[in-house]
């Protein structure tokens, strides 16, 4: 699905081919350019975000063309002949940067860093934040109900609720956002995630009592029978037909491996079917809950001490329910040898100018503790200060206790891989661990702490006289 041999250059907005060809007729499609892609605000009011979408990202572009049709088509539109050639032989010959898949990012830094011709850098625009923006925004939404569940099993129920093929990209983003698996069979094949799934109502209604319907389905899938229990009555009907499936498994050398409750108090339903099932000595037998839950309900139940083992997300994580959209935003920031800038009244708008790399420092308990966005031709050691990017007051001092950490890393140079992306599950490892390094007070869900993102002094500086050269021409 994401790793195509051809993947069209029309998947890109309008005015990205326009402009293309604006720049190619008036004699700048050599013209050398950086371009950076980063988002302005964490999402769900959260004090971090979780980077996904790059291995897709990186595919697409190094497929990127134009096919015959396609050409015709532009054609068709009123496209140049000259620029419909120059298309033909089209394919990314410049470098990208951009953090690791997987970790954990902030607000105002770029992810993604773009050099090139400036025709190719801006026909990949609308593409990089297509992947870049939805998949970053599920894993972000699926992390924030993995630390809700306090260690519990979380698993993405999303697909029927999912905008057509997101369903795909958005299992595997729910997955590097710590899902331990999905009901997506397809994502589950492609990306090699563990699916997960019981039976629907539909089952139980089909036959002419609930225990035949359990019974059926136990002696087909003894191994692996997780039930319903909520069709009828979940207390004086289901729970008990479960033990009795659980008690006949257990006569066959079998265990009943877990029931579902998808409706209802779930809190209380809950408590009930746990102490229903450990009088019956099935203390292995474990709950899982679905309907409508997010990070807030998980967080909620848990606080009630509702002894739920699996939360079955659906609508809330695939479709990110409580946010539609990352912010994520693509800026010029040179050309040539000409650093630039977007100026806006608004400060918090005004990109960083420049050829940027960004370096990470940690604490002495390999904590997070700062991110610098500096020069790409500054060197790590001569970074003693990091400055609020519009704020002249605010400004942290880099003590020699704090330790620089590479976090850019070169992905395509020249028009090729040269970077080896790992195994799905190891970017869901190595992302939980950088998790484990984001100190406590930037994970919570209320007034989350802001981790702080600065820039350095010849940066600052560059910036400040951009701006000042812009007032001086208004």
């Amino acid at each position: 699905m994401f790793k195509e041999k051809y993947f069209s250059g029309l998947y890109t907005d309008f005015y990205e081919l326009t402009m293309s060809q604006a720049y190619f007729l008036s004699g700048k499609k050599d013209d050398r350019v950086v371009f950076d892609l980063f988002f302005r605000r964490n999402p769900f009011g959260g004090g971090y975000t979780v980077f996904a979408g790059l291995e897709d990202a990186i595919n697409a572009v190094l497929n990127f063309r134009f096919s015959e049709d396609d050409l015709n088509y532009l054609e068709s539109l009123g496209f140049d002949k000259d620029f419909l050639d120059y298309l033909k032989d089209f394919r990314f010959k410049g470098n990208i940067y951009s953090f690791k898949e997987g970790d954990i990012v902030f607000n105002n830094e770029p992810l993604i860093k773009v050099v090139g011709s400036i025709i190719e850098a801006q026909l990949l625009e609308t593409m990089l934040l297509n992947f870049i923006n939805y998949q970053t925004l599920i894993a972000t939404k699926t992390r924030r109900m993995y630390f809700a569940s306090k260690g519990r099993v979380v698993a993405d129920f999303g697909m029927r609720r999912a905008q057509g093929f997101a369903a795909i990209a958005g299992s595997k983003a729910s997955f590097i956002g710590g899902a331990a698996g999905t009901s997506n069979t397809y994502a589950a094949k492609v990306f090699d995630i563990p699916p997960i799934g019981t039976h629907a109502h539909s089952w139980i209604q089909s036959f002419d009592s609930e225990y035949l319907a359990f019974k059926r389905y136990a002696d087909i899938y003894p191994d692996n029978t997780t039930l319903l229990v909520d069709t009828y009555d979940t207390l004086k009907s289901g729970i008990p037909n479960a033990i009795k499936i659980a008690k006949y498994l257990e006569e066959k050398g079998y265990r009943l491996k877990g029931i579902r409750l998808d409706s209802g108090d779930l809190a209380y339903f809950s408590k009930k079917a746990r102490k229903m099932l450990d009088e019956n000595r099935l203390h292995y037998v474990k709950i899982v809950v679905s309907n409508q839950l997010d990070e807030h309900i998980i967080d909620s139940l848990l606080d009630q001490n509702a002894p739920i083992d699996i939360f079955g997300v659906g609508t809330k994580l695939i479709t990110s329910y409580s946010q539609p959209a990352l912010d994520g935003v693509y800026k010029l920031s040179e050309i040539g040898d000409r650093p630039t800038l977007k100026f806006s009244e608004n400060t918090e708008k005004i990109n960083l100018p420049g050829n940027k790399q960004v370096i990470r420092f940690l604490n002495q308990d390999d904590e997070f503790f700062i991110d610098g966005v500096i020069l790409s031709n500054e060197g790590v050691e001569s970074v003693s200060l990091l400055r609020h990017p519009s704020i002249p007051f605010k400004k942290t001092e880099i003590s020699k206790d704090l330790k620089p950490e590479r976090v850019f890393y070169n992905i395509v140079d020249n028009g090729k891989l040269c970077y080896n992306f790992p195994p799905l599950k190891e970017v869901r490892d190595f992302s939980l661990r950088r998790f484990e390094q984001l100190p406590s007070e930037f994970k919570r869900f209320v007034n989350p702490h802001l981790y702080r993102v600065g820039i350095s002094d010849k940066l600052y500086t560059l910036r400040h006289n951009l701006i000042e050269r812009r007032l001086e021409h208004l």
